[in-house]
């Protein structure tokens, strides 16, 4: 037995040996077409297609979505040798935010948090950061309103998105509720919780904050306090799980924009997003739609929010599936825009997946 497992240990060795040789030929390939790019270093279709082809051949007994999170950090330490990414994203540390950025850009890439999703959208814009990454609709809550709103005005694009399962914890610095003064969480994960909360602490007043992070923190600090946030928070405040997964939803998810000064070339499985109104006369809604359905473009999101140009004005941002260059949807966005009243494409990326 023991000679059977140093024989086992002696091949994990040399198969080490040869990971990391291997892993190093890579990061020098990674510099070198750096070098031959010499722009912009962070191609979300080309990583989009690795890790699909990864999980597409992935022989096991590590699952596909193992094997992409280890290729996603092998990809992020060699871009990191091209040009150190920073990412801006709704801080402080700990968020589900910063969770999103890590999964799209890995361990590499510097984190640069921000107070708020106004102040995402001003450092990518002003080029304190290179990408943003910003909440922009939940599962059970619906869309971020603010990140929409933002998303009008912006001369950024997107260019790419990140589906993020959210579970949520109750947390404190102590073991059991005796002596507990206060609930804060995030208005959103307080949603998220209704029910629960409703059923396990109906007499706990909570109150929303800005951030999950910021709940955890202030729970650190003050043993009276009860947070609701993920493991992250949890980890990084040294924080006990009173209760795991307490959303309402089992399936409850995160969908984040990653936004860059430019979009995405087309990667085989991509989205792009537009921004658009109608003309004020009857059906110009219905319209607006038949270009899609007459070049079989299909939408995977409607949503209406009020315009900034006037009262009871409103634009329409939609999710269409395939990329803007791909023929079908060039000639259904050429249709549009003659006839939308206004339209701007805010970006072709790759899609996002769980």
């Amino acid at each position: 037995m023991a000679e059977d497992l140093q024989k086992i240990r002696t091949e994990i060795d040399a198969l080490d040996v040869e990971i990391l040789k291997l892993v190093n030929q890579r990061a020098a390939h990674a510099q070198t077409i750096g070098r031959l790019k010499n722009g912009t270093v962070y191609r979300p279709e080309r990583e989009a297609q690795v890790l699909r082809r990864i999980k597409e051949i992935n022989p096991g007994p590590l699952s596909d979505e193992t094997a992409a999170r280890l290729f996603r950090e092998i990809m992020s330490a060699c871009l990191a040798l091209e040009k150190p990414l920073s990412i801006a994203f709704l801080g402080p540390l700990g968020t589900f935010s910063q969770a999103a950025a890590q999964k799209q850009f890995g361990h590499a890439a510097a984190a640069a948090p921000c107070l708020s999703i106004d102040d995402v959208f001003r450092d990518v814009a002003s080029g304190n950061a290179d990408y943003g990454v910003v909440p922009v609709e939940n599962s059970t809550e619906g869309a971020i309103s603010r990140t929409l709103d933002l998303l009008q005005d912006t001369s950024l694009k997107i260019c790419g998105e990140v589906a993020l399962r959210i579970h949520q914890h109750l947390l404190r610095k102590q073991p059991g509720l005796d002596g507990v003064s206060a609930l804060y969480s995030h208005s959103q994960s307080l949603a998220q919780c209704h029910e629960w909360l409703n059923k396990h602490l109906p007499n706990v007043q909570c109150i929303p904050v800005a951030s999950n992070a910021q709940a955890a923190r202030m729970a650190a600090e003050d043993s009276a306090v009860l947070a609701i946030a993920g493991d992250a928070a949890a980890e990084l405040y040294g924080l006990q799980k009173l209760a795991e997964n307490i959303e309402d939803e089992p399936d409850n998810t995160t969908r984040f924009l990653v936004i860059g000064q430019h979009d995405a070339t087309p990667s085989g499985q991509d989205k792009t997003s537009l921004l658009m109104s109608a003309h004020n006369r009857p059906g110009a809604v219905v319209e607006l739609l038949q270009p899609l359905a007459r070049h079989g473009v299909s939408m995977t999101k409607f949503e209406s929010r009020p315009a900034r140009s006037g009262l009871w004005e409103y634009v329409f941002f939609i999710d269409l599936e395939g990329h803007r260059d791909e023929p079908r949807v060039a000639a259904a966005l050429a249709e549009l825009q003659d006839k939308a009243a206004f339209l701007k494409v805010l970006g072709a990326y790759p899609v996002g997946v769980l």
